[in-house]
């Protein structure tokens, strides 16, 4: 397994809204054409509105790299940053867990 948790700040109000609607986009993709991403959510951050924290969680680095190959997830990372005041991501290696099928 391999994952991310990524935290996005959004400049403002309506730049919040459009990286949403660019989320909701990309996440339709993501559930139609990835069976390698087990885990791709989304969340608003409790008492900042305009942070939004995703964690993405694969089966495998090969998982991650074909996601990241795909068109509509090349024009999310293209379109992103015209919302967005910062980016943090964070790299993880699974060590356990509960929600997934898994053989360690």
């Amino acid at each position: 397994m391999f994952g991310l948790m990524v935290r996005f700040t959004c400049k403002d109000e309506a730049a919040a809204a459009g990286f949403d609607e660019l989320v909701a986009r990309t996440g339709e993709e993501i559930r139609a054409n990835e069976p390698g991403t087990v885990i791709y959510t989304v969340h608003r951050v409790d008492g900042r509105p305009l942070e939004r924290m995703f964690y993405e969680l694969y089966r495998d680095k090969e998982a991650f790299e074909e996601h990241e190959s795909k068109d509509y997830v090349r024009v999310f990372l293209d379109e992103r940053n015209q919302y967005l005041a910062a980016t943090e991501v964070d790299r993880l290696d699974f060590v356990s867990g509960k929600g997934v099928d898994v053989e360690h």
